[in-house]
């Protein structure tokens, strides 16, 4: 089996191509594995250096039809984590995020559709949906973002629908809560408050904290997209719920404890715009085909900043960069 995975050096991409090509999805043990990764500022190669030489590099961009003529030819399966996805960058500039998530997502749609690639999973997020004050959204609730960035998201996944529908291309969507974990760029607030907390910086907290988010570990999340890749039916989507849902208070609560730091170091901040309430998923769809996440919140939020605290040496040049 050949697979493609696209975004494979950022942060969810590289878990996913680390598990893979350790075996630690059986169903596609021997793949044969490749990584396309435009390198951005947050993909790197570093990610993947634990299994170096169990996959093959192609440094380009989902974008470059010609590239992706080249490239995607021959592959049975591609997985598409490739996209811009800080939501505040996407304030300040939404055209990177059109390019890359939309223009992009439809370019590799088109370089599978010609190769005749076997199937299509669309990594995507919660996000599309906008905000939920209470319950969980299912598969069937209407996208409605109200972020530039989460607006390109749902613009990927309604070219992967239509070129399921239009064309027979056999794609399936995943949609995830807020992902933590290990080798996440230090602008997302995870990594951001952690770094800063372990420099003796204070962390920003926008607003009153009470912004709801849905939290799942990036192994869990890798967890629900193998099994789509595996099982998931055409033209669906599959929602992948986390262990946790904490406000934002709450979640700088639990990091403050855990790098033995009190709210001295908390500065408030104005809000950010068009600030998203509160997400939700309701993932029964893919529990009923056995997903089950594993990792606790306390247990691996808490594996996380020890991560952080042991490998200054992957992300304060990160920082230092800017």
């Amino acid at each position: 089996m050949r697979i493609l995975v696209t975004g494979g050096a950022g942060f969810i991409g590289s878990h996913y191509v680390r598990t893979l090509a350790s075996g630690g999805y059986p169903a596609f043990a021997g793949a044969d594995v490749t990584v396309l990764d435009r390198l951005t500022y947050a993909g790197n190669l570093a990610n993947l250096e634990a299994v170096a030489g169990r996959f093959r590099f192609v440094h380009g961009d989902i974008c470059d039809a010609e590239l992706l003529g080249r490239t995607v030819p021959g592959h049975d399966l591609v997985i598409n984590f490739a996209a811009e996805s800080h939501v505040d960058r996407s304030i300040e500039g939404a055209a990177e995020f059109v390019r890359t998530n939309v223009l992009g997502t439809q370019t590799l749609l088109q370089a599978c559709l010609d190769a005749g690639t076997g199937k299509f999973v669309q990594v995507s997020t919660d996000e599309v949906y906008g905000s939920i004050d209470t319950g969980s959204w299912t598969e069937e609730a209407p996208v409605r973002p109200r972020s530039p960035y989460a607006a390109s998201k749902a613009g990927g996944d309604l070219i992967a629908r239509a070129y399921a529908i239009t064309h027979g291309l056999p794609v399936c969507v995943t949609r995830c809560g807020n992902n933590y974990g290990p080798y996440q760029y230090p602008e997302k607030i995870v990594p951001l408050f952690t770094t800063n907390l372990l420099e003796g910086r204070n962390v920003p907290l926008y607003g009153d904290g009470q912004n709801v988010r849905d939290w799942v570990h990036v192994a869990d999340h890798c967890a629900g997209i193998q099994l789509v890749a595996e099982r998931g039916e055409a033209g669906e989507v599959y929602h992948i719920a986390g262990t946790a849902e904490l406000t934002n208070r709450e979640l700088t609560d639990r990091l403050l404890r855990a790098c033995g730091a009190d709210w001295e170091r908390v500065e408030h901040v104005e809000d950010r715009k068009g600030h998203d309430r509160r997400y939700s998923l309701d993932d029964g769809k893919l529990r009923a085909m056995g997903y089950r996440p594993a990792v606790g919140f306390d247990e691996g939020i808490a594996e996380t900043v020890r991560w952080y605290a042991d490998n200054p040496s992957w992300w304060k040049p990160l920082r230092a960069g800017g």
